[in-house]
């Protein structure tokens, strides 16, 4: 899994920059879309908030776990709604800005956390935080199923019977080039090279090989429902590349803050990259990755 050093160098370095080109507590995971892209982004994003719940039998007063909360986006929208939701995240400044504004949400990493630690909970929900559940080195050593074995337990023994859980994650798609062939000595625009870009950009994530890995480990749940959303995932990244050319004072301070991360940080200099030649859209668009929906039932 990514180390709590791994997640903060994706997620706090740039937060201050996404905060104030998508607000407080923006959705940095795929909108949802379903086909009709005349939505705006916030309509999608509203969208996606509500199939979520509606999943996982969303009801008043329901409390409900969010593994790999971000910056609270459903936190928020669940409170609002008269629920009561619980992050944890390996993100301290996502921590800080849930908290700032009266989310519950705490520095913890789920595979030390026990079942009850934070109470009980009628519903989980994980929100583009599974794809970094797995390391490459894990993967290597032939772990990764161990990991979400792991991960599917800890639900299993925090959920009731029939309790729902909803996971959203990118997975690789069939043109994902082996591990091994992945690196920056590739030719420049080949699956490979774009590949070690993303990972220098997410330090520590390895992805599930399609759905069926996925599936195959939800060991106690059955499976309520499958959407494969890879055209969501396109959009929403072109709406937020809209909204990150738009520029103001205060995002033009936030840029100058990030130039001595650009001077003293070769790594920072690749995530800079990979925004440049927009890998993310590339590899959806080619296939190497796909973008998931998953319902499950705790039985």
């Amino acid at each position: 899994m990514a180390s709590r050093k791994e997640i903060e160098q994706i997620y706090d370095v740039f937060s201050k920059l996404l905060r104030l080109s998508l607000g407080e507590h923006f959705d940095f995971t795929c909108a949802f879309y379903n086909g009709d892209y005349s939505k705006t982004l916030e309509q999608a994003q509203k969208d996606k908030h509500e199939y979520i719940l509606e999943n996982i039998k969303f009801r008043k007063g329901m409390r409900v776990l969010d593994i790999g909360s971000g910056w609270g986006p459903m936190l928020k929208v669940i409170g609002e709604k008269g629920g009561k939701a619980v992050g944890i995240t390996l993100s301290s400044d996502q921590v800080e800005v849930c908290k700032r504004h009266g989310l519950e949400a705490y520095l913890k990493d789920w595979k030390e956390m026990k079942a009850g630690e934070f109470g009980k909970f009628d519903g989980i929900i994980s929100v583009g935080a599974f794809e970094h559940f797995s390391s490459p080195k894990e993967y290597l050593e032939g772990r990764q199923d161990d990991v979400y074995k792991q991960f599917f337990k800890l639900c299993h023994d925090t959920l009731p019977q029939g309790g729902r859980l909803y996971l959203q994650t990118s997975v690789w798609g069939e043109n994902a080039p082996r591990y091994e062939d992945v690196s920056l000595k590739a030719p420049k625009n080949s699956n490979e090279y774009l590949l070690a870009l993303l990972e220098k950009f997410f330090p520590g994530s390895y992805p599930p090989f399609g759905e069926k890995q996925v599936l195959e480990n939800a060991i106690g749940f059955k499976t309520i429902s499958v959407n494969t959303s890879t055209l969501d995932y396109i959009h929403t990244i072109k709406e937020w590349r809209k909204y990150g050319r738009k520029i103001n004072f205060a995002k033009i301070v936030a840029v100058v803050k990030l130039l001595p991360h650009y001077i003293t940080d070769k790594n920072f200099r690749y995530q800079i990259e990979c925004f440049g030649r927009n890998v993310f859209t590339t590899m959806y668009k080619r296939e190497v990755m796909h973008l998931t929906r998953i319902v499950f039932e705790k039985v």
